[in-house]
């Protein structure tokens, strides 16, 4: 197997990963395709929404609510079971052992340095995205555990699309946080929701703005259909978060 630095992985496309690494990836998602299937019974709604629009070169930014490690997982793995490939802006502070590292990477995330306007993980997401790959961001920052979490919008998606003139497709989840319910430890089997809403881009926002207005339009109307799926969900299931 080619040796390959974790700023390789980051840097190159996913479909030219050593093949020793993308024969692990693929036994790896089809074992959690399995473990989440069973586990978590998921399902995506509106899975169409998610597929590239007729000849776009480009990838997607998917948005999402963020409740649990689980749901990185279902995406993750229904993205790559449809023939997408996908990579995660994840914070920084998860590079911290090694054998994250080494998982990460092969899972070709994204880290970016939160709290400051990291431009090379930018660069990386722009890149990605125009060789066609999709970019997988939870702006809430953290995962929301309780309803009452105060949530910070973390901006950058926007910017992200205008860089690589790529839309967003805003989805939500719903079940996934009662899996591992708050001073628990132990995952319980638990049927999940995710529901994929219509992209939108800064060619959606009014001609009137300008263009830090378009870019702050894009965030805030994304954010807002992500919740509104959301709500939607949880309106559908009650007593599920």
């Amino acid at each position: 197997m080619a040796h390959w630095s974790p700023d390789d992985y980051a840097d190159r496309g996913m479909r030219e990963f050593p093949l020793g690494s993308r024969m692990v990836l693929a036994f790896v998602v089809a074992v959690l395709w399995v473990f989440s299937k069973l586990m978590w019974r998921w399902r995506m709604q509106n899975a169409d929404e998610l597929l590239p629009e007729a000849g776009a070169e480009t990838g997607s930014i998917i948005i999402c609510n963020h409740t649990s490690m689980a749901e990185v997982v279902a995406i993750y793995v229904h993205e790559y079971t449809h023939g997408r490939r996908v990579r995660a802006i994840a914070k920084s502070e998860f590079y911290r052992t090694g054998i994250v590292v080494w998982l990460f990477s092969r899972a070709g995330t994204i880290p970016v340095d939160r709290g400051t306007a990291d431009m090379r993980a930018l660069r990386r997401a722009q890149h990605a995205l125009k060789r066609g790959e999709d970019v997988l961001i939870f702006p809430e920052g953290t995962r929301i555990r309780t309803d009452d979490q105060p949530v910070e919008i973390h901006g950058g998606f926007a910017l992200m699309a205008q860089m690589a003139k790529a839309s967003v497709a805003p989805m939500a989840v719903c079940g996934f946080r009662d899996i591992t319910p708050k001073g628990k430890h132990i995952m319980r089997p638990r049927t999940c929701w995710m529901r994929a809403g219509e992209k939108l881009s800064l060619d959606d926002a009014p001609a009137s703005l300008k263009r830090r207005d378009r870019l702050q339009w894009l965030e805030d109307e994304g954010m807002r259909r992500v919740y509104e799926l959301r709500d939607a969900l949880q309106a559908e299931h009650p007593g599920r978060k």
